[in-house]
């Protein structure tokens, strides 16, 4: 007998290979807190990847996405006792095991850092744009604004979504399109939950950041003009000490 269920067992596996059929069910529980009315329980079944029926605890029946699946939703929604057992699940499955995710993950948080730059606006009244970058912040809801000497800018700006990054961070950017004045004061703000207070980046403006890249280049190019001048006299005058100097007539 044991031989017999080995070579059933190997048997299986083989046609499992080589056909490539893959048939299996995930379950999930959906959260945003640990209230019950925030928790959602949902089924699904799949075949070679499509998923065939799914149950979710928010509509408390089953619905089909394809052809099999529909057969198979019809039918589990016509039983009582199927449609109980799924409903429990989220209780018996979802809610034990939630609270120590939410104290892992959701209560977690990390904090933003800033990046100001300017740019040349695509159009417009303004002559000027400033973007604050926000990046690496977790979790994803945030408030970013402008402040111009002191009070907020209610117009003339825009924003990105929050954008996901691959690592479960997130990132958004702010332009403020504006006419420059002389001797104002520019700030950026972040509001997030990583921060016990508003994070807030003045702009200076008292360099365009081309002109500051330009000057930087410039300076550069200048220290290894001079480092190389200074290692073309070094070799003269090695050079001039080892000569040997041999008199006319």
């Amino acid at each position: 007998m044991a031989s017999a269920f080995i070579s059933f067992s190997l048997l299986f596996i083989s046609l499992w290979t080589a056909d490539g059929f893959l048939e299996y069910v995930v379950e999930r529980c959906v959260f945003n807190s640990t209230e019950p009315k925030d928790i959602e329980y949902i089924y699904s079944a799949y075949f070679n990847k499509v998923e065939d029926v799914r149950y979710s605890s928010s509509l408390g029946k089953f619905v089909g996405y394809t052809e099999p699946g529909l057969m198979y939703a019809k039918n589990w929604n016509n039983d009582p006792s199927i449609l109980a057992r799924r409903s429990s699940e989220k209780e018996r499955v979802c809610q034990p095991n939630i609270g120590i995710y939410y104290q892992a993950v959701l209560s977690k948080s990390a904090m933003p850092y800033v990046v100001l730059s300017s740019t040349t606006p695509p159009g417009g009244k303004h002559v000027a744009m400033l973007v604050c970058s926000v990046f690496d912040f977790f979790p994803k809801q945030i408030k970013v604004f402008w402040l111009r000497d002191g009070q907020e800018v209610t117009s003339d700006v825009t924003s990105t979504d929050e954008l996901a990054d691959a690592d479960w961070y997130y990132q958004i950017h702010s332009h403020l399109e504006y006419t420059p004045r002389s001797g104002e004061k520019i700030s950026c703000v972040v509001e997030h939950a990583s921060l016990k207070q508003p994070l807030v980046t003045d702009w200076d403006p008292s360099m365009p950041e081309s002109e500051r890249n330009k000057i930087a280049i410039g300076a550069s190019g200048l220290i290894l003009g001079l480092i190389l001048s200074l290692a073309g006299f070094i070799y003269y005058k090695t050079k001039a000490r080892g000569r040997i100097l041999v008199p006319t007539n």
